[in-house]
């Protein structure tokens, strides 16, 4: 699932957000958009990923997490 998150305080740094991420799923990919804010796509569901967020040190509310439509053909089965 891809999300963008709109984080009303300051989140933890990107680094501690990734290494977080990939020890939940090691296919994530995270990162910050000026317009977007933090882009997270993973194999996490929105109510985890608040959860990860706010369990290394963020305060994310849930309506501050945006789930995207999905973009994925199934060409690669994953």
């Amino acid at each position: 699932m891809e999300f963008h998150v709109r984080a009303s305080r300051p989140l933890p740094p990107l680094a501690v957000i990734e290494d977080a991420l990939l020890a939940f799923d090691p296919a994530a990919v995270v990162d910050l958009d000026p317009a977007q804010g933090l882009r997270v796509s993973a194999a996490i569901d929105a109510a985890q990923l608040v959860d990860l967020l706010n369990g290394v040190g963020g305060a994310v509310d849930p309506g501050e997490v945006e789930q995207q439509p999905s973009v994925c053909c199934g060409g690669c089965s994953g």
